[in-house]
């Protein structure tokens, strides 16, 4: 068996302080293609984790081309601790730059799904605090979802939904890919506001590679033409698959994404 083909094992860094503290796992694939080759960081949607099939789809990437892979599970997500219903993007981003401070590559190609996306622009602007920190080469956001919270969830609320918010701090709505509802806590929403990026131009310091599913119910394809007015226009690249839904995790998707990603690569 080749040391590429040997699936890397779970490592756990702690979170947060105190009370406050959580198990993050995540699952580092050491580069063979040298010390300035990218790592290829992989930051999942809501309520998915780093076992999906785009998650691994990518890690194969890099264990084929001998380049780094990061993949992690959100507090409350996959293999790490925390409970799902304390989860906000402010907390998941930190856990994300936890992980990412941890392992310290120079540089990196992000590759965000869905919520992910949002999480790959918020890390683009805190990465950009960061003297000496890691480089973001390049992203790939797959059906991105920035400001959901506040743009696909707050503006459609049902009255029972609202109340709900009020009297339980949550509301439950059924799922298209579980048998379990989704749950959005009123700490997810609040916080939300807090990180919203499409306020502005969007600052990401490197090329954008946009897949989008036309037939997305999540995300409309609206979102990601209302995404691309706040990003510099120079190395922009928006595809649209007409036939796409919100997982685009077909073959033909799976290599759109793959082929997304090799190009920023080669760059």
């Amino acid at each position: 068996m080749s040391e590429t083909s040997i699936a890397p094992q779970p490592k756990f860094i702690t979170a947060g302080e105190g009370n406050d503290a959580r198990q993050i796992a995540f699952i580092l694939r050491q580069a063979n293609a040298g010390p300035d080759a990218p790592v290829l960081l992989w930051l999942s949607g809501y309520r998915s984790d780093m076992s999906g099939t785009k998650a691994v789809e990518l890690d194969r990437l890099a264990a084929e081309t001998g380049l780094a892979c990061l993949r992690l599970d959100y507090s409350g997500h996959g293999l790490s601790g925390g409970k799902f219903t304390d989860g906000t993007i402010s907390r998941w981003l930190e856990e994300t730059l936890a992980v990412l401070m941890h392992v310290n590559p120079k540089h990196v190609i992000a590759v965000g799904s869905s919520m992910g996306g949002w999480i790959a622009l918020r890390l683009a602007q805190e990465l950009g605090k960061i003297a000496d920190g890691p480089k973001l080469e390049g992203m790939v956001l797959i059906a991105p979802a920035p400001d959901f919270t506040s743009d696909l969830i707050e503006p459609h609320l049902t009255k029972k939904e609202r109340a709900s918010l009020e009297e339980r701090g949550y509301f439950e709505e059924k799922s298209e890919y579980s048998p379990e509802p989704n749950i959005y806590t009123r700490a997810l929403i609040e916080d939300g506001r807090a990180n919203r990026v499409l306020t502005g131009m969007i600052q990401t310091g490197c090329p954008v590679h946009i897949l989008q599913g036309m037939k997305d119910p999540d995300v409309p394809y609206a979102h990601a033409m209302k995404l691309i007015e706040h990003l510099p226009s120079d190395d922009l690249v928006l595809t649209f698959v007409r036939d796409g839904d919100h997982r685009l995790s077909r073959p033909q998707d799976i290599e759109r994404m793959l082929s997304a990603v090799s190009a920023l690569v080669r760059q």
